[in-house]
């Protein structure tokens, strides 16, 4: 675990970005795929196993958004969920995730190259959508993180339009602390892990000081997102 995570560090260092901005261009994501073979953004499988359990039965069909190199998908495989799509914007990525799941003989992954803001899906064709660190690269070039540039918003909102989400989270991780968010159909409500811990939502233009907790995007009002 420990050798893992080092390697992925080293891995990283290895095909980091000279700027934030580069990670907008296609160009830098085919080449760090081509040579990385391997990267668990935030963290891996083994952290927040014990939640994709409870939340993602075995007959689920599953779409990871932003599959990159990431072995989430074969994560879930493992532990028996079998209908699995996973999604790509690099055609590098796509290419030798394909190759890696058959080598493994997992044939029943499908890898797509696809783009997230617009899916080649019908709707309500799965049960289950992860994306894990993938929706960060629209905040790259948001402007304030905290008061996003309406562009951004507008592009965040095609991953979560038509939908009415009731909202949960669980967090895991030592020290500092990586959030774990379920949203499914239905009312919509921000309720955390613990019984009766409901939140006030006030405008999502809020200072810098009001943000210091790590909660503080259970504060932000979803519907004045709205674009």
């Amino acid at each position: 675990m420990e050798e893992s995570e080092g390697s992925n560090l080293s891995e990283k260092r290895d095909v980091g970005p000279s700027t934030a901005l580069d990670y907008l261009d296609p160009r830098y994501w085919d080449e760090r795929f081509s040579r990385e073979e391997h990267y668990e953004w935030f963290k891996d499988y083994s952290h927040f196993r014990y939640l994709i359990q409870q939340n993602v039965k075995p007959d689920s069909s599953v779409l990871e958004l932003g599959c990159g190199n990431s072995q989430l998908s074969e994560n879930l495989y493992e532990d028996g969920v079998n209908e699995i799509t996973c999604i790509d914007l690099s055609a590098v990525a796509v290419e030798r995730m394909q190759k890696r799941v058959q080598h493994k003989g997992y044939k029943e992954i499908k890898v797509l190259e696809a783009d997230m803001l617009d899916l080649p899906f019908g709707d309500e064709c799965f049960d289950v959508v992860i994306e894990k660190g993938t929706m960060d690269v629209l905040f790259v070039d948001s402007g304030d993180p905290w008061n996003p540039r309406p562009a951004t918003v507008a592009k965040v909102m095609l991953m979560l339009q038509e939908f009415t989400w009731s909202v949960e989270w669980h967090t895991f991780g030592d020290g500092f602390h990586y959030f774990f968010y379920k949203l499914k159909k239905g009312q919509r409500s921000m309720v955390g892990e613990r019984p009766g811990n409901k939140l006030q939502v006030p405008s999502i233009n809020m200072l810098h000081e009001e943000l210091e907790s790590e909660d503080y995007i259970f504060r932000t009002n979803i519907d004045e997102m709205d674009c």
